[in-house]
C-alpha cells in the first residue's frame, strides 16, 4: 500500500527537511510563546495552498482534502521547547535565545510534519479522505492537547497518528508496540504546618522538616508494599522547601513531586495512599497536612489495530529490521488526550547515533538528534495516512 511517489517527494526535499528543522531549533519558544514558530507554520501551509486556522493561542489545525471521499485521519506534531540551555554551542543552528532550547525534538516533529503535509498535498487528487494536520503548542506543559481538544481537534476524526524522536533508540529503527507507551504523569504538593520557633529550643515545637523528611522516606513505601509488583509505577518527590534560617526551627514544609504509572486503578490507589501517608505522618508529630493532587496526562496506550498498521508501513518503507519494539516509558506525553476519544497510535523514531553525539537523553542541554532520521518521519507520518485512508 506503500506511495512510491511519496517517497520519491520526500527523499527530494531531504534537504528542505533538515533546513526547516535547524531552523526551527535556532528559534526555540517555550509553550504557549509560540508564535514565530506558529506563523511560519502558517506561512509555509500558505505557499503549499494547504487551508488552515490558528488555535488559541498559538498553535494550527490544517486539512488536506483528499480528491476521493473517505475517513478523516489527523497526524500530529508539537512545536514548544524547554526552558533548557543549549550547550551544544559550536553548531551552526545552536539556539538563539538564552536559556531556550529545542531538547526534546519538537523541533524535528514540527518539520517533518510539514514535510509530509508538502508530499500529501501533491496526492491530494489521488487521496481518499482528508488528512488533519495537528502542529500543537505547550506539549511540555502537558496543556496544548487539551487545548487543540476544546478547539475541534479530533472532531470527525477516525485515527489519530502521532511522532516523537527518540534519541535512546538508534537511527532507522521505529518503535510503535501495540499497548502502553508513555506512562500516566501527575503532580502532587504536600504542605506540612507544624509549630516553629528557636533552634536551641525543639521541646517547644513542631518541626516541619523532621514531619517532611519522615514523609518523604516512608513515601516509597507506597509503591513497595502497597501497589501490586505486577503493575508498574513510580513516586518520585523532586522538590522540598523547608525552614527560613540556620537556627530557626522550620514551621512549614513543601514537598513537590510526580506520580508515574499505566494502570487507572493504580493510579488512583496512589493519589489515596499520598493523601493517608501525608496525614499520618503529620498526626504523629502534631502536625497538619494539605494535599494537592493534580492529574496531569493520561497514558498512552497504542490501539491495537492502529498499532500494527504503523508497523506494517515501516516494514514496507523502510525494512524488515527496521521494526523495533521499545520498552514502555514513565515519561508522560499528552497525546493521549487524543486517544482518550479516538483510537490511533504514537510511534518512536529514533535518532540515537554515537558516531554523531546524539544518544543524549531528552531534556540535556547537550541533546540532538541525527537529522538522518528525519525523512524516516517525514514519510512515516505520509506513508502512515496514505496506507490508513487507503484501508
Amino acid at each position: 500500500m506503500m506511495n512510491e511517489k511519496i517517497k520519491e517527494l520526500i527523499k527530494n526535499d531531504s534537504e528542505e527537511l533538515t533546513a526547516l528543522r535547524r531552523k526551527l531549533h535556532s528559534e526555540p519558544e517555550l509553550s504557549w510563546e509560540e508564535e514565530k514558530t506558529t506563523a511560519f507554520v502558517c506561512a509555509y501551509l500558505e505557499e503549499l495552498g494547504i487551508p488552515y486556522r490558528r488555535t488559541e493561542p498559538t498553535g494550527v489545525i490544517a486539512t488536506i482534502e483528499g480528491g476521493k471521499p473517505g475517513k478523516t485521519v489527523a497526524l500530529r506534531g508539537d512545536m514548544d521547547a524547554l526552558s533548557v540551555e543549549e550547550l551544544n554551542k559550536d553548531l551552526p543552528y545552536a539556539s538563539t535565545e538564552e536559556g531556550k532550547m529545542h531538547a526534546c525534538g519538537h523541533d524535528a516533529h514540527t518539520a517533518m510534519l510539514l514535510i509530509a503535509a508538502k508530499a500529501l498535498v501533491k496526492q491530494k487528487q489521488e487521496l481518499p479522505g482528508t488528512v488533519r494536520l495537528l502542529f500543537q503548542p505547550a506539549e511540555e506543559v502537558a496543556e496544548g492537547a487539551k487545548a487543540l481538544v476544546k478547539q475541534g481537534a479530533v472532531e470527525g476524526v477516525d485515527n489519530v497518528f502521532g511522532i516523537h524522536i527518540w534519541s535512546q533508540m538508534p537511527t532507522g529503527k521505529v518503535s510503535c508496540p501495540a499497548g502502553p507507551s508513555f506512562a500516566s504523569a501527575d503532580l502532587f504538593t504536600v504542605t506540612f504546618k507544624g509549630r516553629g520557633g528557636h533552634g536551641a529550643m525543639p521541646h517547644d515545637c513542631i518541626d516541619a522538616a523532621i514531619v517532611a523528611s519522615s514523609f518523604v522516606m516512608n513515601l516509597q513505601t507506597v509503591v513497595s508494599r502497597t501497589v501490586d509488583t505486577q503493575k508498574p509505577a513510580v513516586v518520585t518527590v523532586g522538590k522540598m522547601v523547608v525552614g527560613t534560617r540556620f537556627n530557626v526551627i522550620a514551621e512549614n514544609a513543601v514537598i513537590e513531586g510526580t506520580v508515574r504509572c499505566f494502570d487507572p486503578k493504580t493510579r488512583d490507589h496512589i493519589e489515596k495512599q499520598i493523601q493517608h501517608y501525608a496525614e499520618q505522618v503529620a498526626a504523629i508529630y502534631g502536625a497538619t497536612a494539605h494535599v494537592e493532587y493534580t492529574r496531569g496526562t493520561q497514558a498512552v496506550n497504542n490501539d491495537e489495530y492502529s498499532a500494527n498498521l504503523v508497523q506494517s508501513v515501516v516494514k514496507e518503507a523502510f525494512g524488515e529490521n527496521a521494526v523495533y519494539f521499545e520498552k514502555p516509558t514513565m515519561g508522560g506525553e499528552d497525546f493521549s488526550e487524543y486517544l482518550v476519544s479516538v483510537p490511533g497510535s504514537f510511534a518512536l523514531v529514533g535518532s540515537g547515533n554515537p558516531d554523531k553525539d546524539t544518544e543524549w537523553a531528552h531534556h540535556h542541554g547537550k541533546f540532538n538528534i541525527d537529522e538522518d532520521a528525519l525523512a524516516i518521519g517525514a514519510e512515516l507520518y505520509a506513508q502512515y495516512a496514505w496506507t490508513y485512508l487507503n484501508q
